[in-house]
C-alpha cells in the first residue's frame, strides 16, 4: 500500500493529485506541522528536515515532491503523466526543474519572510525582490508558453501538475498573471483528480 504523508495547502497536494490522476490506491496521513509533528523522531526518520510530502511504497521511502511524482509516473503508469518517448520525457523534466528552482523559489521565499520563518528571522526588505524574481521567471515562461493546452505535447503531464499548483500559489499571494496563464490554471484546476486530491488531504 502506498502511503502519503501530507499537510493541506502544501507541496504534498502535487503528490495527491498525481496519485489521483494515476488512479492509484493510497493512504493519506496528516502530519500536523503546526503542532510540531514534523519534528518527531518518527517523522524525522521519514524526512530528515521534518517536512512533507513523504511517500512510502513498500520498502521505499521518498521525500521531495518532484522525485516522488516522477517515480509514481515512471513506475505506476504507462505513458500517463509522463510521455513514453525520451525527448518528451526530457522536456517534462526540464519544466519540472524550471518550475521548482525558478518559478516556485521566489514564492517560497516570500512565504518564508511573511509567515513561515520565526519572527526574528524574517526580512521584510526581501519581499520586493521576491516579487521581482517571480515576475522575471514568469516572463521566461511566457517565452515558451503561448496559450497551448499543455506545456509538453498534446497530453496533460507532470509539468502541468507542477505549473498549475505553483500558479495557484502565486494567485493566493496576489501576484499578477497574464491572461493566458490565468486561463491555463483555471482549465487545469477543474480536473476531477485535483478536486479528489484536495478532498483526500482535507479528510486526513
Amino acid at each position: 500500500m502506498i502511503t502519503l504523508y501530507s499537510f493541506p495547502q502544501s507541496r504534498s497536494l502535487r503528490v495527491a493529485w498525481t496519485l489521483e490522476e494515476l488512479g492509484l490506491e493510497y493512504q493519506c496521513k496528516l502530519v500536523a506541522l503546526g503542532k510540531g509533528e514534523g519534528q518527531t523522531a518518527e517523522h524525522l526518520a521519514r524526512h530528515p528536515d521534518g517536512k512533507v510530502p513523504v511517500l512510502e511504497d513498500g520498502e521505499l521511502t521518498l521525500f521531495e515532491s518532484a522525485p516522488i511524482c516522477r517515480y509514481l509516473a515512471e513506475n505506476h503508469a504507462n505513458g500517463t503523466l509522463l510521455p513514453t518517448d525520451a525527448a518528451s520525457r526530457a522536456q517534462v523534466d526540464q519544466w519540472l526543474s524550471f518550475i521548482v528552482t525558478e518559478l516556485e523559489q521566489p514564492l517560497w521565499n516570500q512565504a518564508k519572510h511573511k509567515f513561515a520563518l520565526p519572527q526574528d528571522k524574517r526580512v521584510p526588505a526581501i519581499l520586493p525582490v521576491c516579487a521581482w524574481e517571480f515576475q522575471r521567471a514568469l516572463s521566461a515562461l511566457e517565452r515558451r508558453y503561448h496559450g497551448q493546452e499543455n506545456l509538453v505535447g498534446d497530453s496533460f503531464t507532470l509539468a502541468d501538475v507542477f505549473l498549475t499548483h505553483t500558479l495557484s500559489w502565486a494567485v493566493s499571494m496576489k501576484h499578477r498573471l497574464p491572461e493566458t496563464l490565468l486561463a491555463y490554471r483555471e482549465r487545469h484546476i477543474q480536473r476531477p483528480a485535483m478536486a479528489r486530491a484536495i478532498a483526500r488531504e482535507k479528510a486526513a
